[in-house]
């Protein structure tokens, strides 16, 4: 650029210096000319002062000049592309120092216009958020241009099936400030079943007003950056495994009322039909081919007398004793407590000349407690089971389970872990009851 002409008094240096004008990122040059009109030699030194020092240079720094003549330096401006370059007029020093007469300094001053320039620049995470109808981002905003601005987001979709909520919607930024935007992408409606749905979007950041108008007419602009990318994922409501379960359990439940119900009913109705069955208790007498209750007037054809048939040893059972007639219904109740860590026993004795045949037992477990119970008549183990499976518990057999004289039933309980009663407060140890029922009958030897 060409200064104008203007000159100093005499005996002091001329300098010229016009107004300049640059856009941050972009050189500018502007220039001084230097005059000695003294009558000596005089050297000047040159330097840049004020708020363009940091990024203005002055070539040269120094000048030697006899009397009379002049000599013309350049002034280049360099502001770096930052937010700290404010737009707006920014005043220019130069001071030039007469080596041999200091006192005479001088400094020029002018105004560099420094032009305006516009740069945002957006980050969003994450880029894939995954949920059943909503996804929640993180827009991070920042003004790295010298003006103020006021920002607006424009979304992107193929289709309408998603909605976007900015908050806050329309932020306004100073140079060099930076804002986080909370941004919500909800779908219209549910995935019920299925594979996961993937929605791809876009998120495009503006300016309004007037400032959009004039990014608009700068489309070229090489730091315009492109609109962000970012997916939300709409997994289902029931997952794909679900569908599997439930035709599953649908199968299993229809071969339980296509098979195994109609053959547990049946199974259940013949045992009933065994146990309501009437049973002939054999008498002693039956061994000698007499009917129960008659002698031998009564016995069809004649036959022994009345008085042999109680002397005849037919009729044994398992231990070697006969039964003297059907016997009377009994049962007996063992209550065990045991304490926590520790294995303990509970029985009941078969009294002698007697046998029981044991037709039901009930296992309470009302506290909800856990170990292991194992139940054995005489020297058979009956069964082992596990406390923690149940709260009551019964068996039921058709034909009886007999217990010689002098046998026991017993049950064998470690406690793990005593349960909680219906007070709701953890008993202190195990507790359980075992009631055994049948039929007890006398026997000979």
């Amino acid at each position: 650029m060409t200064p104008s002409a203007a000159s100093s008094g005499p005996g002091a240096p001329g300098l010229d210096i016009p107004a300049v004008t640059v856009t941050p990122g972009d050189i500018a040059t502007t220039s001084l000319t230097v005059r000695n009109d003294s009558d000596i030699v005089e050297a000047y030194d040159l330097k840049v002062v004020g708020d363009c020092a940091a990024w203005t240079t002055v070539e040269p720094e120094r000048v030697s000049l006899y009397p009379g003549t002049s000599e013309t330096v350049t002034l280049r401006l360099a502001p770096p592309r930052s937010p700290e370059i404010r737009a707006g007029e920014t005043p220019l020093g130069v001071r030039v120092l007469p080596n041999e007469h200091p006192e005479s300094v001088k400094v020029l001053e002018t105004t560099v216009h420094v032009g305006e320039f516009r740069e945002l620049k957006t980050e969003l995470a994450p880029r894939r958020r995954r949920g059943w109808l909503r996804g929640r981002y993180l827009l991070a905003v920042r003004n790295q241009g010298n003006t103020p601005v006021q920002v607006r987001f424009a979304p992107g979709q193929a289709g309408e099936e998603l909605g976007f909520a900015f908050a806050p919607a329309e932020p306004k930024l100073e140079p060099g400030e930076s804002t986080e935007v909370r941004l919500r992408v909800r779908t219209a409606k549910p995935v019920w079943f299925g594979n996961p749905v993937v929605w791809p979007f876009t998120v495009d950041t503006r300016e309004t007003g007037e400032q959009e108008e004039t990014a608009e007419a700068r489309w070229d602009d090489p730091v315009v950056r492109p609109p962000l990318d970012a997916e939300f994922v709409q997994i289902p409501i029931f997952p794909k495994w679900l569908l599997a379960v439930l035709a599953a359990l649908l199968a299993l439940l229809l071969a339980w009322f296509a098979l195994v119900r109609p053959a547990v009913r049946s199974a259940a109705e013949e045992a009933a039909t065994e146990a309501v069955r009437p049973r002939t208790t054999p008498a002693a007498g039956q061994a000698g081919g007499e009917s129960p209750g008659t002698g031998t007037n009564n016995r069809p054809g004649g036959g022994q007398k009345s008085g042999a048939a109680t002397g005849s040893g037919g009729g044994s059972s398992a231990e070697g004793g006969t039964t003297t007639g059907a016997g009377q219904q009994s049962s007996a109740t063992i209550d065990l407590k045991t304490g926590t860590g520790q294995t303990k026993t509970g029985t009941y004795k078969v009294p002698e000349k007697s046998v029981f045949g044991v037709t039901d037992i009930v296992v309470a477990n009302f506290q909800g407690d856990e170990g292991v119970m194992t139940i054995t008549f005489g020297d058979r183990k009956i069964t082992t089971i596990a406390l923690e499976t149940f709260r009551n518990q019964d068996y039921h057999w058709v034909t009886p389970i007999k217990i010689s004289e002098n046998d026991t039933v017993t049950i064998n309980v470690t406690c793990t872990k005593p349960g909680t009663p219906a007070t709701g407060r953890q008993a202190q140890e195990c507790h359980e009851v075992l009631n055994v029922s049948g039929i007890l009958s006398r026997t000979t030897e």
